[in-house]
């Protein structure tokens, strides 16, 4: 879910139990639209993220410490120069906004105590952070607002600031039971329930506005033609007990849990009925540290996503192109399959040279090249003598069979590197950090798919290591992120000694289970290999993926073949479904 008025609310009681009183360490923004601020007092230290993000906005607690930028941005320079070692004072939710304020006690130029606010509104996007001075102007924002952006409010340095326009809503906190019956009385029959709700008051969002639904009636699909006065009065009395269990601070952070998938579908700062037995739930006492464990792994998704997003479209771009010229080949290629009838037909052209008259169109022979020697009709040009007729055809026959041979040579090219780019499309899914990205854009540009950048030395980039795990046996496993490391894994780093394993036929990582002095390798250890090596692949959400695995000294890579390409003999192969996640091993 966003977090809506009611998330909002839980977090604003969350962040005054927890930081008021707490003075400011360390501001980051490892962001363009996020914000790291740590705090410490009272024997306590907490690290508070705020994003901007349209699509996973958010304030929350966070124990992840992202790379900053070896220049800090302005907005970042400027929240240290206003706010850094302030005291938290206070924090708010004005109204039941999506919008939280931070009193922020701190000294201003002439050395006296004032209180500057920083305000974040997580409003889809309209998301902002947004530092209010003293005056309660604006000293800055993450995100500048003007008339081109928005003719109805804008956030610009040294204007005053307004609160976002309010909705046309009630508040659900300070309303009667008598007057969300006044509004379920007053809707329009053909409007489903929950729609209603969530159109009448602020703050709320669809999983609530289902779930006060689900609560009264049942169901949380129902249209308002199906409610008498009896089902209005429990959705009602329903909703008014929510918010009064809102409004008094009683929370329980819940998330669910998809059974099959075992990845969370929603969370909430409420107890959430409506899917029964169909999702698993788990509940926690901090709905701040909640919130970023539900978003954290959508967040990083979505910024590698935005950031790998020209890669992406340049290697997609290559493989539809490849794609497309492997198949005008191959039909090139079964044309020229013709070649031994041209050649047949000079022969027998020849053969019958005496028989045919000048200026015919065709001649019907015995095809002494099948058995029987069925008659059959050559067609011939009529501008041409019999010997040269004969001639066309040993010549189409010559130009076929060397087209056969170069489309042959070009068509494995073309396999060659249709393989090689999708095994490029498969790292890009797997990147997690700038430094995947910085190598696989090096790998690109070796190959000539893209102009090299020149590099600052000074901000070089750390060359990634590959992903390390252990087998529950305690074997070490190693997995190769891209093609350039999956090189170095198999050709440098391994042993003689050493298992390496990847999928068959299939593009993925290549995968190194590591012999550790006299001790065997057991089946157990082999299998967890192969289901990393499946993990680590194309075939990641399939089942029975078959993999190939065989002692190190058997993998050569040809002279020039493209980076991660390999030939390997005495092989065997192994089955496995991948796990639905690595977690089950243990990270080195």
């Amino acid at each position: 879910m966003a977090l809506d008025g009611v998330a909002v609310c839980a977090l604003v009681k969350e962040f005054s139990e927890k930081l008021v009183g707490l003075r400011i360490d360390k501001i980051y923004q490892p962001e363009h639209d996020e914000i790291h601020i740590t705090l410490h007092g009272f024997g306590n230290n907490y690290r508070l993220l705020l994003t901007a993000n349209a699509n996973v906005a958010r304030a929350c607690f966070t124990d992840e410490s992202k790379p900053n930028p070896t220049q800090p941005p302005m907005f970042c320079m400027l929240l240290r120069k206003h706010l850094g070692a302030g005291k938290i004072t206070a924090v708010h939710q004005p109204g039941f906004e999506r919008v939280i304020e931070f009193n922020i006690e701190t000294y201003n130029e002439l050395g006296d105590i004032v209180v500057k606010t920083l305000v974040v509104e997580l409003m889809g996007r309209h998301s902002n952070i947004i530092l209010v001075d003293e005056n309660g102007r604006v000293a800055d924002s993450i995100k500048r607002v003007d008339f081109s952006v928005s003719t109805v409010r804008q956030i610009l340095p040294g204007i005053v600031y307004e609160a976002p326009p309010a909705q046309d809503k009630m508040n659900p906190k300070e309303v009667t039971t008598s007057e969300i019956l006044d509004v379920l009385k007053s809707a329009h029959d053909g409007e489903k329930l929950d729609r209603v709700l969530l159109s009448s008051f602020v703050g709320v969002s669809p999983l609530i506005a289902r779930e006060i639904s689900f609560r009264a009636l049942g169901t949380s699909d129902i249209y308002m033609s199906e409610l008498d006065f009896s089902k209005q009065l429990d959705v009602a009395t329903q909703m008014y007990n929510l918010f009064s269990d809102v409004s008094q601070g009683k929370f329980s952070p819940c998330v669910l849990i998809n059974k099959e998938t075992e990845k969370p579908i929603e969370f909430s700062p409420v107890d959430i009925l409506q899917y029964g037995d169909l999702a698993q739930k788990e509940y926690t006492d901090s709905f701040a540290n909640l919130a970023d464990r539900f978003y954290k792994e959508r967040d990083k998704k979505e910024r590698m996503a935005h950031r790998a997003a020209h890669l992406v479209k340049l290697v997609s771009t290559n493989i539809e192109r490849c794609a497309k010229k492997l198949h005008l080949q191959q039909k090139e290629l079964n044309d020229t399959q013709k070649k031994e009838k041209w050649q047949q037909y000079g022969e027998l052209i020849t053969a019958n040279i005496y028989r045919i008259e000048q200026g015919a169109d065709s001649v019907v022979v015995q095809n002494y090249f099948e058995d029987g020697m069925p008659e059959v009709s050559i067609p011939l040009d009529t501008r041409l003598s019999p010997a040269a007729n004969a001639q066309k055809y040993y010549k189409k026959y010559n130009k076929a069979k060397t087209a056969e041979q170069e489309l042959t040579r070009q068509i494995e090219l073309a396999e060659s590197e249709l393989s090689y780019l999708e095994t490029v499309e498969e790292e890009l899914e797997k990147a997690t950090s700038e430094a995947d990205l910085a190598e696989i854009s090096d790998e690109l540009a070796e190959q000539g798919y893209i102009r090299r950048v020149q590099k600052d030395k000074k901000n070089k980039q750390k060359v990634s290591s590959p992903m390390e795990f252990v087998t529950s046996d305690g074997f070490y496993v190693l997995v190769g992120r891209n093609n350039k490391q999956n090189d170095v894994l198999t050709l440098k780093t391994a042993r003689g000694a050493d298992l390496w394993f990847h999928t068959k036929n299939i593009p993925g990582s290549h995968t190194l289970l590591v012999h550790e002095h006299d001790r065997e390798f057991t089946d157990k250890a082999i299998l967890e290999a192969a289901q990393l090596a499946a993990f680590y692949s194309k075939a990641k959400e399939s089942a029975n993926v078959p993999v190939d695995y065989t002692l190190i000294k058997n993998v050569k890579k040809p002279a020039g073949s493209k980076p991660g390409f390999v030939i390997y003999t005495t092989n065997q192969t192994a089955y496995v479904t991948p796990p639905k996640s690595v977690e089950c091993f243990i990270r080195k």
